[in-house]
């Protein structure tokens, strides 16, 4: 792709007709790429966990808690201000590109420099060596954001997920060749430097853009407080969504945060695979004038996410320890009890999630940021109140908190369209009270069928995942033609997987897009992105 012409302006590939066409299309090849990046993951998280202990995932934990929020600065604002704007260029995008290489190369130096402070903190001299090379992610990271940026804004979602998809793959196999080789916990060091680099050298060869030199252009110093405000926000929320890790790694060693990340891990992958933001803000961003369309295009989307998320996360309560350990063995059962109560949240933060587009397509990310310092303030309050009942407390920290702030998060985004409470309950109850209702008849259910309850091993525990899988969907898909009175939502979400299938366009941009949107909306939503505070 070459994004820009010869007078520099943006190729904007998808302006004139067919943008619910375009959104869905898009959310199709994105889902699909998420669901092989979440097979490879799963693939080295049952490798790895039988080659590595849980002390040298816990040892990186201890450094990419801190590396990972450095990394993503850049990653998170300055797209966003990409795919916001309505009007790039190549000069702008050349000053966002350079501003973003400055911040890395401070941030690099910076973090490899206060190793020996963290391995001081966490009373571990093997942090200081990692720490040295995880340094070097946040600078390989940055020479890739802009690329990527450009590519998305182009709707070249097919292209950004292949490429993702072999990152993904380069990475596992670095790591589980080294692993296998003995280099314990530099196994997933290398791993984890190696994605970003294969990232970054994929996106140069798909964007066809060569960065020109700074220049002073109108628009700059918008698009960096629009990026700014982003990653303030997202950095507030990394830091809540990370204090748990710290916590534990603190308090209890790196053995019981082994076992606490690789739950959160496990915890986080509906996310990962459910997560199609940059389709949504391309496609919110040019709705925020038309109120209707947009109230349209969002609740559409949040009801077929809640559908989804509250029986997805009904269902890995329920087989969570099982799963747990036919996926990483007998020694990991720990883990899979704290899993249990991380569960419990699964679908409601899903939902959760979603407030923030909200804010990053009207742009208005100042309401956003604002809103983020109050949801830090709760969360962290939620961890220290668990803290006392161990890596258990606090993951059940993390799913009352999300139980807590869900409603007031989208009452405070949607005042500047008039959105309301009410519409997004009515988009979500009955799916949270069909997955409340079949998953405390499925468990009744399965605690009368002894022979099944006392199966031992591997295979006992993949039967009681397939039987109890299966019933809870009979038992949810019931609930929701109940509650429904009728079958309308099954009927919704089948028409729209089968537009999103990505075969027919998977190496294509998507088709030209065009400004009205059917009454079955459907852009999945998930958060992130940028503009002016209001």
């Amino acid at each position: 792709m070459k994004p820009f012409d010869s007078n520099g302006a943006f190729q904007l590939l998808t302006e004139a007709s067919g943008l619910r066409q375009a959104a869905v299309r898009s959310v199709g090849v994105t889902v699909f790429a998420q669901v092989s990046a979440f097979a490879i993951q799963m693939i080295a998280t049952v490798v790895l966990a039988r080659l590595l202990t849980p002390a040298d995932f816990g040892v990186v934990t201890m450094v990419t808690t801190f590396s990972l929020l450095l990394a993503s600065c850049g990653q998170v604002g300055f797209p966003d201000a990409v795919l916001q704007r309505d009007k790039m260029n190549h000069f702008l995008a050349s000053n966002l590109f350079w501003i973003n290489i400055g911040l890395a190369l401070f941030l690099t130096t910076a973090f490899a420099a206060s190793a020996s402070l963290l391995a001081r903190f966490y009373g571990d001299p093997r942090v200081a060596r990692i720490a040295i090379a995880a340094s070097l992610t946040i600078f390989i990271t940055s020479t890739s954001v802009l690329h990527l940026a450009l590519l998305k804004r182009g709707m070249r979602f097919s292209a950004v997920s292949a490429n993702d998809i072999v990152a993904r793959t380069v990475s596992v196999a670095v790591s589980v060749l080294l692993a296998w080789l003995g280099w314990g916990y530099w196994a997933l060091v290398a791993g984890m430097i190696a994605q970003p680099l294969t990232i970054s050298i994929g996106a140069w060869l798909l964007c066809q853009w060569v960065p020109g030199l700074p220049r002073r252009v109108e628009g700059t110093a918008a698009m960096v407080r629009y990026a700014r405000n982003v990653s303030g926000r997202w950095s507030v929320g990394y830091f809540t969504e990370n204090m748990d890790n710290l916590l534990v790694g603190w308090r209890f060693g790196s053995g019981s945060l082994g076992f606490y990340k690789k739950a959160y891990d496990l915890f986080s992958l509906p996310f990962s695979l459910l997560t199609v933001y940059p389709v949504a803000v391309s496609t919110l961003s040019r709705l925020n004038r038309d109120t209707v369309q947009y109230k349209r295009y969002f609740l559409g989307g949040l009801s077929i996410l809640a559908m989804i998320g509250m029986g997805l996360g009904a269902i890995l309560t329920l087989v969570g320890k099982d799963l747990v350990r036919l996926i990483l063995g007998p020694r990991w059962d720990m883990a899979g009890h704290i899993f249990t109560f991380f569960g419990l949240g699964i679908g409601i933060m899903l939902i959760h999630s979603t407030h923030g587009m909200i804010h990053l397509s009207l742009g208005t990310t100042g309401r956003f940021f604002r809103w983020g310092i109050i949801e830090a303030a709760v969360t962290c309050l939620m961890f220290f109140l668990g803290l006392p009942w161990g890596p258990v407390g606090v993951a059940l920290a993390w799913t009352a908190a999300s139980w807590l702030l869900v409603m007031p998060a989208f009452w405070y985004a949607g005042r500047p369209i008039q959105l309301g409470v009410a519409p997004i309950l009515s988009a979500i109850w009955k799916y949270v009270l069909a997955s409340l209702l079949a998953g405390c008849a499925c468990a009744g259910i399965m605690r009368e069928i002894p022979s099944l309850v006392a199966a031992p091993g591997a295979a006992g525990a993949l039967a009681r995942i397939v039987a109890t899988s299966l019933l809870f969907s009979a038992l949810y898909i019931g609930a929701v033609i109940v509650l429904h009175r009728g079958c309308a939502p099954l009927y919704q979400l089948g028409r729209i997987l089968r537009e999103m299938s990505p075969w027919s366009s998977f190496s294509k941009p998507a088709p030209a897009a065009h400004t009205g949107a059917g009454n079955d909306a459907s852009v999945l939503l998930s958060p992130t992105a940028s503009g002016e505070s209001t």
